[in-house]
């Protein structure tokens, strides 16, 4: 299934997969040694649980009725020393069992937050991050739930089942038989319940990752929610899917609370039959009182893996459903990858080029579309910046800005022509290289859960005072030292304790502590008051001396003082020059500037922003 496909209420039909159990069991290729002393241990539990109820029946046949107290104590002294060991087995093989469910399901989060890391941005634009995070948590939960109480111990409850069948009809063929004539009523109980429940067992997991989507995206939005007195309605709508969940889950027990029960009926039945037909027999001589007690117990105990196989059914049908949407994400490909051997760059200048160049999102962006506005993005885009120059995008909403600094970045590939890096194609590089050489500001400023300091270096190993003179430069350096600590202030998640001004002054902060070649600002100082742009303004004039800079401004004023401007319009480049030099154009920059501007006060002679300016 592509990227664009993929879905959360994409439940597989079936509730066994072999290919897909095949694969999850590759998860425990490394612990093999764990499984088999697991796997060994489940088969001598399944002996000890056989050894009780014949203990029982010597215990009667041959001491108590026999009146021998010194025999009897020596068979009950055997079946503690059972219990014990039935005790250390179990507890050995819990152990055993859940520590390797925890190692796998630590392999498979890291595999699927390592190929979350690995996708293109545009896969995030599709999916819901809730539901992506029920990927790494409820479904691998689900997944552990068959490696631990599942695959292995099916096996133990399969020996049991065959283990007490067998003694059975070693003990009393005929007995046997008997109690065995109420199977045929499990199997259609069975069925009814597989069938039910696994339905139910599906509108669960759709539900419950709906819920998971729906506080995500309202939780991050809160102050939104709040602004627009939207409270209300969002409870009602969360109590929608709240309601429809709960609904699925009363399902689900609804067949559990007639499955079990029906279960017990038919071992009371069982038991039932045992005590009619097995006492006829002791009545009349044929059957030791001993056997019949034995062949209640085994009877008793010949339910519990029976109704323990139907839960393991559950838990496979779980682990299916959960295996189809984990191996869905992780065989999603990745289209932007590093290429097999990729040119290296021993220095980056920073010459940056684009060189005809037409991009969609799209990923087939020739098929489908009624014309060529819809197919392309970007249309035969070509320009060049030369290292230390600087070079500003400019033009209405949707014009392309954004997207061309996505293909900079190789946040996505371009479909026809190349983007170069000191003459390189972008896709040549390694990936790693290519976004070490760049540094970008965004508009909103993303900051992490840690301190001040850790958030300026992102794991990198800069020096403190480095982070300092970084954060000196565009005059952070301030209102950092007037917090409560420091450097060293623990920042909240996404910087809430922070303005939105100084979260971008630490964006800034952070691109140049970095020292990149390249500097690209994405509408960086839209968020900042007109006083702090002044002094970023300042500063950006000193740091970027040397350095390639790509801007995207919507604030003209901004943009004044670089090389070139480029003007974008519906994924073109329309004009490009000097700020002088397009203004003497009247073109589009000429207006983009007077609808700017129309409200400033002109001369006193009654002249143009644009004359005045000039």
């Amino acid at each position: 299934m592509s990227a664009a496909g993929f879905h959360e209420d994409d439940a597989p039909a079936r509730s066994y997969d072999r290919t897909l159990l095949l694969r999850l069991l590759t998860y425990l290729r490394p612990y093999k040694a764990a499984v088999a002393a697991s796997f060994l241990l489940i088969v001598v539990m399944a002996a000890l649980d056989l050894a009780g109820p014949y203990l029982t029946k010597v215990a009667i046949d041959r001491h108590i009725r026999q009146g021998d107290a010194a025999g009897l104590r020596g068979v009950a002294s055997l079946y503690l020393l059972t219990l014990l060991l039935a005790f250390v087995v179990r507890f050995g093989q819990v152990m055993i069992l859940q520590m390797t469910g925890q190692r796998v399901m630590l392999d498979m989060r890291r595999a699927i937050y390592g190929h979350l890391q690995a996708l293109h941005v545009g896969f995030f634009d599709r999916n819901p991050v809730g539901r992506l995070m029920t990927r790494v948590t409820t479904d691998v939960d689900a997944v552990n739930e068959l490696f631990t109480s599942g695959v292995v111990t099916v096996f133990g409850d399969l020996f049991t089942l065959l283990g007490i069948m067998g003694v059975m009809l070693f003990m009393n063929w005929k007995l046997a038989l008997v109690t065995f004539s109420v199977i045929p009523l499990f199997f259609a109980v069975t069925n009814w319940f597989r069938r039910g429940s696994r339905q139910s067992f599906r509108e669960v997991r759709k539900w419950i990752a709906r819920i998971n989507a729906f506080l995500q995206e309202n939780l991050t939005g809160m102050s939104v929610v709040q602004l627009f007195r939207r409270e209300e309605r969002n409870a009602l709508a969360f109590e929608a899917i709240n309601r429809a969940h709960a609904d699925a889950n009363v399902r689900q027990i609804f067949y559990y609370a007639v499955f079990y029960p029906a279960i017990d009926v038919l071992a009371a039945v069982a038991i039932a039959l045992i005590l009619i037909y097995g006492g006829g027999r002791v009545l009349a001589g044929a059957l030791s009182l001993g056997a019949l007690v034995a062949f209640i117990q085994y009877s008793e105990r010949f339910w519990r893996p029976i109704s323990d196989l139907s839960e393991k059914f559950n838990i496979l049908q779980a682990a299916m459903a959960a295996s189809e949407r984990i191996f869905t994400l992780l065989d999603t490909p990745a289209r932007v990858v590093a290429p097999a051997r990729p040119t290296p760059l021993a220095e980056v200048r920073g010459r940056v080029a684009f060189e005809g160049v037409w991009f969609s999102y799209d990923p087939e962006p020739d098929a489908g579309a009624v014309s060529e506005a819809q197919r392309w993005t970007l249309k035969d885009i070509d320009f060049t910046v030369e290292p230390g120059k600087s070079v500003a995008l400019v033009g209405a909403t949707g014009a392309g800005k954004t997207s061309v600094i996505s293909l900079l970045t190789r946040f996505y590939d371009v479909q026809k022509g190349r983007v170069t890096l000191d003459g390189i194609d972008v896709r040549e590089l390694d990936p790693a290289q290519l976004r070490s050489s760049l540094a970008l500001v965004l508009q909103d400023a993303h900051l992490f859960s840690g301190t001040i300091a850790s958030n300026i270096r992102l794991g990198s190993d800069i020096p403190d005072e480095r982070v300092r003179e970084a954060a000196r430069a565009v005059r952070a350096h301030a209102f950092i030292e007037a917090l409560p600590a420091g450097y060293d202030t623990e920042v909240k998640e996404r910087g809430s304790t922070l303005s939105m001004g100084q979260r971008q002054l630490l964006s800034f902060a952070r691109a140049l502590a970095h020292d990149p070649r390249v500097l690209v600002l994405d509408e960086a100082t839209s968020s900042v008051d007109t006083e702090t742009e002044a002094l970023i303004q300042r500063a950006l004039k000193i740091l970027l001396e040397g350095r390639t800079a790509i801007v995207i401004a919507h604030r003209l004023s901004t943009i004044q003082n670089v090389d070139e401007i480029l003007v974008m319009h519906k994924g073109r480049i329309r004009e490009r020059g000097t700020h002088q030099e397009l203004l003497a154009q009247r073109g589009l920059y000429w207006r983009l500037y007077q609808l700017q501007y129309k409200d400033q006060e002109v001369g006193a002679a009654g002249e143009s922003p644009a004359t005045v300016t000039a």
